[in-house]
């Protein structure tokens, strides 16, 4: 495709996203929430009543918001009994803003509501959909943040393996968990034979590994191998340490799925421990079920293994 309609491509699709989400959140109403302001001046309310702006050059910065604007927007609130200012002990030259109580009497309804059509609008989504949904809406918050700074962009990419990955799977797994766990060798033991059938016994059609990778360096991964010709299993889910914290987990769990409905499975199961809260976390917000337990201490520490399992 030549280069400039490729780019009218990706603007035409960007101002076609912008045009749904506008309207998806109301943004176009003539006020905000069914509340009087409008939603400049309700993002003003919440940059103060959040407290993560206190002067009127800190919340004007956060918002990219005009001067003279901004200005008009404070000085109404002053007049409505909204917000107090008072001289700045950083800096002299500025004021504090903050909340009286009839600003936070009239802020209140507003995350109210902010909180309940937001819950509504995720509440129609299966919880394999939403956490999709928020794994996108990071995506474009963290690209676009980064470009508009100018600053390294602490995302990651998803491949297939290459060369050397499975080997690092195994490696990774041991480290991790003997660091945090105390899980011993047998641990890698069970690692190593599951990465060995995969590869050994690999169906490309109905299996998949991905790869995680940042900066260059190997941050997560996840199996999905075929269990029948109905049932997948999800396998080494795992994001190291200095991934952790930009979704990367419930992104490659949602890999997983979207590919098992591809291929035909009706069903995803997977072997956990409830000592893997975060793991646990992403598991149950993707819709999988708990279905039973047992302790066990093959690896070291005794352990409560858990067995999880997703219909479509």
């Amino acid at each position: 495709m030549p280069p400039n309609r490729q780019r009218d491509q990706g603007i035409a699709a960007v101002r076609g996203f912008n045009r749904f989400y506008t309207r998806q959140i109301g943004v176009l109403r003539k006020t905000f929430l069914d509340s009087p302001y409008s939603l400049g001046e309700a993002r003003v309310l919440y940059e103060i009543a959040s407290g993560r702006s206190s002067t009127a050059t800190e919340i004007g910065r956060a918002l990219d918001l005009d001067a003279g604007y901004l200005s008009r927007v404070l000085r109404n609130f002053e007049k409505r009994g909204l917000i107090r200012r008072k001289v700045s002990a950083r800096d002299a030259r500025q004021s504090d803003l903050a909340l009286t109580a009839r600003g936070r009497a009239a802020y209140a309804p507003l995350e109210r509501r902010s909180q309940h059509d937001t819950g509504a609008m995720l509440g129609k989504l299966a919880p394999a959909q939403q956490a999709r949904l928020i794994a996108a809406m990071s995506t474009i918050e963290t690209l676009l943040d980064g470009a508009t700074q100018n600053a390294p962009q602490p995302g990651y990419t998803l491949r297939a393996p290459r060369p050397g990955d499975f080997g690092w799977v195994v490696k990774r797994n041991a480290e991790l968990y003997a660091q945090e766990y105390h899980w011993g060798e047998p641990f890698e033991g069970v690692c190593a034979q599951i990465v060995a059938d995969f590869a050994n016994k690999f169906d490309a059609k109905r299996e998949r590994c991905w790869i995680a990778e940042m900066n260059g360096e190997n941050v997560g991964c996840i199996f999905l191998a075929k269990d029948s010709a109905t049932v997948a299993r999800v396998r080494l889910l795992l994001v190291d340490p200095k991934a952790r914290g930009l979704g990367l987990g419930a992104r490659l769990v949602d890999e997983c799925l979207r590919f098992a409905r591809r291929a035909g499975y009706n069903k995803v199961t997977l072997w956990t421990h409830s000592v893997l809260t975060a793991a646990r976390h992403i598991y149950e917000k993707a819709g999988f079920k708990l279905m039973r337990s047992e302790r066990h201490k093959d690896w070291g520490p005794p352990v409560v293994s858990e067995y999880w399992d997703l219909e479509f």
